[in-house]
Formats: structure tokens, sequence, C-alpha cells
């Protein structure tokens, strides 16, 4: 494994996107258990597309515009939909001191969707894992699952960071409801800046 793969692979995980959202917001309103269940829920939403990638399904989401077209868009509406149930307080940052516990199930599969409703995913590792794997490699598909295994890792342990420090500053954040309005909206227009950038992405 080289060290170019490890600072690559070290550069997208830490560049903020929406599984890092997801999993500081349930950090911030549900505390750190629930933040580590983010982070590992945004880690298992990786892996569809860890496999697309290996098994050339990543080369028909590249060519095929209608495929890419509806699933980008259908990423597209959950991240809007995240976004106005932050604002009306029913979705992930609803920062109460005194609440009803989402269960881990819950959180594990919107961090998932969040991942798998972005084909980018996809489209990355198709590009990003065959630089670091020769073609002719013997072994090319075992190699390309460990790569991938490092990156999911990386995912997770970061992730975590993220949840576990926004779980840290929680209570100062209960304590000033002022301070609760204003994170709602910016995680709120996050996730509306998120779902235009990947509604004016191309293949």
């Amino acid at each position: 494994m080289s060290i170019e793969f490890l600072i690559t692979t070290l550069i997208v995980v830490v560049s903020p996107g929406t599984g890092a959202l997801y999993t500081i917001a349930a950090g911030l309103s549900r505390g750190g258990t629930a933040s580590l269940w983010a982070a590992f829920g945004c880690t298992l939403g990786i892996v569809p597309h860890m496999l697309a990638a290996i098994t050339g399904l990543a080369a028909i989401l590249h060519t095929s515009a209608l495929a890419f077209e509806i699933i980008k868009y259908l990423g597209v509406a959950y991240l809007l939909y995240m976004a106005w149930s932050t604002i009306k307080q029913t979705g992930t940052l609803n920062v109460e001191a005194d609440r009803v516990e989402k269960s881990a199930g819950k959180v594990i599969m919107e961090s998932i969707l969040i991942n798998i409703l972005n084909p980018k995913l996809s489209i990355f590792f198709f590009a990003f894992l065959p630089q670091f794997v020769p073609a002719a490699a013997p072994d090319a598909v075992t190699r390309m699952l460990a790569l991938s295994g490092v990156f999911m890792a990386l995912t997770f342990v970061v992730f975590a960071l993220y949840g576990l420090f926004a779980a840290a500053i929680r209570g100062h954040v209960i304590s000033r409801p002022a301070i609760m309005v204003w994170m709602r909206r910016t995680f709120a227009g996050a996730f509306v800046l998120l779902g235009a950038r990947l509604a004016m992405t191309e293949r």
C-alpha cells in the first residue's frame, strides 16, 4: 500500500460532505453513541459503491445518463428532505436536553441512505482504485477490496472523531437556544447547498 493512497484517501475522507455533516448533526443532537452509529452507517453506505466499482457496475452509471440522473435526483430529494426536517425540528438536528432517543437502527439507515444516494461515490471508486492497482495484477480484485477496506476504516475513524467532538460540545449548544436555532439553520442550509452541488454534477 502506497503512501500516496493513504494521503489521497485521508484528504477525501476529511473533506466535509453529506456523511460528515450527518455524523456531526447526530453528535450534536443525540450524543456520542448516536454519532458512532452514524459514522458506522455512513461507512456501510460506501459498500454498494465499492462493490459497484469493483464489479464494473459503476461503468453503467458513467455511460447511462438515465441511470445516473435517477440516482442523482433521488439523492438531491433526500438532501432537501433532510434540510426541511432540520428546519422543522423533526429531523436529525433536533437538539433537546430531554427527548426520546432515536433508535440505533434508524440512525444507521438514515446514514446509509445519505451515502447510497450519491452516484458520485461509485464514479469516484471507479476512477480512484485502478490508479493504485495494476490492471494486469493477478490479484487485482483482492487488492482493490483491501484498499477499499482501508478507505472505509479511515472513513469510520474520521467521521467518529467529527461526531465525538460534536457530542463533546453538545451541552453548550443545548444550554443556548439561540445557538440551537443558528445551528439548525446552518445545517439545513448546508444540506441544501450539498443538494444543489449534487444536482449540478455531471457524469
